[in-house]
């Protein structure tokens, strides 16, 4: 759950169309837009617990440990120099962790060990979906985004983690799904970057959840793609609404001090 399913700060000026232009596959082009949202999610998410970051040439990183389930790195372009990536986080306080968009790190010698592996997922725009009987509206206020947090939370002990601050990045949209009498029983959250809009924490059934979100990305960003990742049954589930897996990543956890 580490910066997406749950399982950007500046710095969302510029870099798209240079990322695009230097890709050699649209796969490629895929990973990269996908990882920078995440990456600008990741950012929003850390800004609003007062956690600064960067983005470099090969990744996006916070010098001070990130909220939980939020990596302290992403990598943007494969091949980024493990050494540097390691240097630009804090690996002396427990928790350390670094979401390898291209599966293509080996930072056991730096003292990590893989927590999880998941699959980029893609969906085109404009491809209809059929939704559910459910109103959805994007969250606009602290306390409509509590309701949102304690039923994304579903009891875990974790609803502080979305703070209101998460509520002032014009790019970034609390998507609620609510039954007749006003419950929140599903949603997510939609990060709105150059060339994609990326889904996460995405909560309720899933028959339910991902036509509604999808339904809501549609209208709100009608020429976009949705991007994201997921990993297990919620993989299989979104693959069932129209996504496609474009590519591994691995989420790298630390063990030791170095």
């Amino acid at each position: 759950m580490v910066g997406g399913g749950n399982h950007q700060i500046g710095g969302r000026t510029g870099p798209a169309i240079d990322l695009i232009r230097v890709v050699t596959t649209p796969q490629q082009a895929l990973i990269r837009a996908a990882a920078r949202s995440n990456a600008e999610w990741c950012a929003v998410m850390g800004r609003a617990h007062g956690v600064a970051s960067a983005f470099g040439g090969e990744a996006w990183a916070a010098a001070r440990r990130t909220p939980v389930y939020y990596p302290d790195a992403v990598t943007l372009e494969p091949g980024a120099d493990p050494e540097a990536l390691v240097a630009r986080i804090d690996t002396v306080s427990p928790g350390a962790s670094v979401k390898d968009s291209f599966a293509d790190l080996d930072l056991t010698g730096a003292g990590f060990r893989v927590l999880f592996e998941a699959e980029w997922i893609h969906r085109p725009a404009g491809v209809p979906v059929t939704a559910p009987d459910l109103a959805w509206d994007a969250v606009s206020d602290p306390g409509a985004l509590r309701d949102w947090a304690l039923a994304w939370d579903d009891g875990g002990g974790n609803a502080g983690l979305f703070r209101p601050g998460v509520l002032d990045d014009p790019e970034t949209f609390v998507l609620a799904g609510r039954s007749a009498d006003g419950r929140v029983v599903c949603g997510a959250v939609a990060s709105r970057s150059a060339h994609v809009v990326g889904v996460s924490n995405v909560f309720g059934p899933p028959h339910a959840a991902w036509p509604l979100v999808l339904r809501a990305v549609g209208r709100l960003f009608p020429p976009l793609p949705v991007v994201g990742y997921e990993q297990g049954a919620d993989l299989a589930a979104a693959l069932r609404y129209g996504f496609e897996a474009v590519g591994p990543l691995r989420v790298w956890v630390h063990e030791r001090p170095v």
